[in-house]
């Protein structure tokens, strides 16, 4: 299993053959991370309707919010998840007023 980018092997001018650092090679784990924060905030905002909005909603705001400034391919998948962890805000808000206590339960 590798976690990382493969480094490139390359032929200077006088033909050694050697690979190249982070400088030389493109790295798409970058882009991979991002959209596994997409995602992931979709998925915790999408959880945090139903449990721990408090913390769930807080987390899926940020992870969106980190994806989309870093330039994620899942654009779509980011917002939906900003979106909802809006959404999880709001429905504690709701019953927390509905309630009139700090915390709410069915």
């Amino acid at each position: 299993m590798q976690l990382t980018a493969p480094a490139k092997r390359t032929t200077d001018t006088a033909g050694k053959t050697g690979t190249t650092g982070s400088t030389g090679s493109t790295r798409r784990t970058g882009i991979h991370d991002t959209d596994g924060m997409a995602v992931a905030s979709f998925v915790l905002g999408l959880l945090g309707l139903l449990v721990l909005n408090v913390f769930l909603g807080p987390v899926a705001i940020a992870l969106a919010g980190v994806a989309l400034w870093r330039g994620t391919a899942r654009r779509g998948r980011a917002l939906l998840g900003l979106g909802l962890g809006v959404a999880d805000l709001l429905v504690l808000v709701a019953f927390m007023s509905a309630d009139n206590t700090m915390s709410w339960s069915l």
